[in-house]
């Protein structure tokens, strides 16, 4: 656990970033036209994600714990999952801002790339845990 001690307390950290965002989101919901139908579906989606994939976030480095890759290693997985959570969830704000409904943006793509890392980040997990026995 000592190993990634960093990168656990900086995903705590970020967890009361997500608090803070549903109770802006509450408060953006509550003015009424604040936000439009399609600006609120994204706010909710990057919320939403960024919530799950944080406290993922704190079971993936219990596991990596438990591989025997190399400490750079984990590092490097712990790095590109927190730019994977960042680049999944960040997405979402990011099309709420300047994407279309219907249409893809930037926002779009960021996100694509955060799947790609998340998934890339889970196969190495699980690969680990099974050359591990």
């Amino acid at each position: 656990m000592q190993t990634l001690r960093w990168w656990i307390m900086l995903t705590w950290l970020a967890v009361p970033t997500v608090m803070y965002g549903g109770y802006a989101l509450l408060g953006l919901l509550n003015r009424g036209n604040a936000l439009t139908p399609f600006q609120a579906s994204m706010f909710r989606a990057g919320h939403a994600h960024a919530g799950v994939l944080l406290l993922m976030s704190l079971l993936y480095h219990l596991f990596l714990e438990r591989t025997r890759f190399a400490l750079p290693v984990r590092h490097a997985l712990s790095a590109a999952l927190f730019a994977g959570v960042l680049a999944q969830s960040g997405g979402f704000f990011l099309h709420m801002g300047i994407g279309q409904p219907g249409a893809a943006s930037l926002g779009t793509t960021v996100t694509t790339i955060g799947t790609v890392l998340l998934v890339i980040v889970v196969l190495a997990l699980v690969y680990g845990l099974f050359t591990a026995q």
